[in-house]
């Protein structure tokens, strides 16, 4: 008869009814581990502070029941040594004590930190391309020329840029009406032969040359190219627009530069805004920090949609230009449509408050500036306080201590950015003003001189 071998456990504990270690005996993966400072000791001063009070309950649960089975605690050993070990409870017969038997967890707790930074990979792997694809749809978008993507099997439009839209007359949403278009039922139909035979050369050498088509509701002359590109799933064509006349005359080196035209190529962002915050005027730089394609798909939307909190921000800039004239440096956060967020500067100017007055507005992202330890250099003294209790007073206590603390410098913080208007730091904190009040108490705030606005501006 064959006798199989018998897996030991890794750590196996004799306790009396008290959890007094009595015997305890290691696998050999503990062989170098000496254990006798354990005997006549509590199990429970064998393992960490935090894992104490569940092997009390672990002990009473199996004098009751007879066996409590898998309760993952971190054993300390005598060397120093600390590893996890997952314990089972048995009560032995005649109630004499208890027999606690372990299992090393340390593989599986490196599997577990494996899987941890797996996970981390994918994530980042996934916002990189997602940075991908913004950086593609807003050059896509942005470009002046007119571009075309076709499957070319099908020949049927897969995207398209608004320039390219506009010449083809399709309208400001092109991907929308133009996703069952093929490109030829957009040309004449004396023409549609001239391209397919275009096309057809390309498949065959790789390329040709362009060809001059009439295209959209004016039939306005386009020369029409377009290349071969191999995706993983299938093949598409690129296909370039470009106006086949150029009526722009070179510019005259006497006339006078145009400040419009300053404007428009300046690097940080500009919108001329109405006294209620709707856009009228905007440059490339700002189409650009909200992922827009065109200045026609931000005019008539308000400024406050891309702000930190939407209509919050805005309604406390508009309230300190209307007040002061001009705003410089305020800070928020900027949106964009395609999900990216950068920190931003504020300088603003107006004329008052005029009914139908405009705004001013230059918008800078110093994000590159900011570092998350320049951030975080504020509270490091708080928190290093707050860290020092620990083991002195109860974690719940601890939570309670750093949310009061961080709560007082965002209220401090709304009301220094609002000049003390209570109305708009509750807004901008999302609160009703009775809350603002109540917290305001709670903290000592309400007779603070720093914090009181001009009694012109309070509510």
């Amino acid at each position: 008869m064959r006798t199989e071998p018998v897996a030991l456990p890794d750590v196996m504990l004799v306790l009396d009814t008290q959890g007094i270690i009595r015997d305890a005996t290691l696998s050999n993966l503990f062989a170098d581990e000496g254990v006798a400072d354990w005997i006549g000791n509590p199990w429970t001063d064998t393992v960490s502070e935090s894992d104490s009070e569940g092997l009390r309950r672990m002990m009473e649960y199996a004098r009751e029941t007879g066996v409590c089975a898998f309760r993952n605690v971190t054993q300390r050993f005598p060397s120093g040594l600390q590893i996890p070990v997952e314990y089972t409870t048995v009560l032995l017969g005649g109630h004499t004590g208890l027999l606690a038997v372990g299992k090393n967890l340390r593989a599986v707790a490196e599997l577990q930190s494996r899987l941890v930074e797996a996970q981390q990979a994918m994530e980042r792997d996934y916002w990189k391309l997602r940075e991908v694809e913004t950086r593609y749809r807003l050059l896509f978008n942005s470009s002046r020329d007119a571009v075309l993507l076709l499957r070319a099997a099908t020949l049927r439009i897969v995207d398209l840029n608004p320039a390219a839209a506009a010449a083809l007359g399709i309208g400001a949403t092109p991907t929308k009406g133009a996703a069952d278009l093929r490109f030829p039922e957009a040309l004449r139909v004396d023409e549609r032969e001239v391209f397919d035979g275009m096309i057809q050369r390309i498949r065959e050498r790789g390329k040709a040359p362009g060809v001059l088509l009439r295209l959209g509701r004016t039939q306005t002359p386009w020369l029409v190219r377009a290349s071969l590109v191999s995706c993983a799933q299938e093949e598409v064509l690129l296909v370039q627009l470009v106006p086949a006349v150029l009526d722009q005359a070179p510019p005259d080196p006497a006339d006078p530069v145009r400040f419009e035209d300053l404007i428009e190529g300046g690097p940080d962002g500009f919108v001329v805004i109405s006294h209620e915050g709707t856009i009228l005027r905007a440059n490339r730089a700002f189409l650009e920090l909200v992922q827009m394609g065109s200045e026609a798909a931000v005019l008539g939307e308000p400024l406050g949609r891309w702000l930190g909190r939407p209509g919050a921000d805005l309604t406390v800039l508009l309230a300190n230009v209307m007040r002061l004239g001009a705003v410089k440096l305020f800070s928020t956060v900027l949106h964009g449509d395609l999900g990216t967020e950068v920190q931003a500067e504020i300088s603003a100017a107006g004329r008052g408050g005029k009914q139908g007055g405009t705004i001013g507005v230059f918008i800078r992202d110093v994000s590159r500036r900011l570092s998350a330890a320049d951030q975080g250099r504020g509270m490091d003294g708080v928190m290093e306080s707050l860290t020092k209790q620990i083991g002195k007073t109860t974690l719940r206590k601890l939570v309670d201590d750093t949310v009061a603390v961080v709560e007082q410098r965002y209220i401090e913080a709304a009301l220094d950015l609002t000049a003390g208007n209570r109305t708009a730091a509750a807004e901008l904190l999302g609160l009703s003003r009775q809350s603002l009040y109540v917290k305001l108490g709670r903290y000592g705030l309400e007779d603070d001189p720093k914090l009181l606005a001009d009694p012109a501006v309070l509510p």
